[in-house]
């Protein structure tokens, strides 16, 4: 169950931090309120997470992965730029969530 609250914390941290964006600093009503429902299930998420799994294996994967997420959404969406740099991050950052889900004993608490 760990799993899919974390699955849910990302999903929602995107859609908020996607969001932001739209609010316009705050001055949209509908996209505000999407950005504070969003974080707050985000977080809400988050601390169901840690029950099962440790803090910073969690936070690791939830930074990660979302990180990667609003990257190729910013891109998708709001047509930001990614150079190879970017790229070659991002892809780092997915190798790390890789390799601590295969590899540490610490994930699977």
């Amino acid at each position: 169950m760990g799993y899919l609250y974390l699955a849910v914390a990302i999903l929602a941290e995107v859609v908020a931090t996607t969001a932001l964006k739209l609010t316009e600093g705050f001055t949209r009503p509908l996209p505000s309120l999407l950005v504070i429902v969003g974080y707050g299930t985000a977080f809400y998420f988050l601390s169901l997470v840690l029950r099962t799994l440790p803090i910073g294996v969690a936070y690791a994967i939830w930074s990660g992965v979302g990180v990667a997420l609003i990257a190729v959404l910013g891109w998708a969406f709001h047509r930001q730029a990614l150079d190879a740099g970017a790229i070659v991050g991002i892809a780092l950052i997915v190798a790390g969530v890789v390799v601590i889900q295969v590899f540490s004993r610490s994930a699977a608490h």
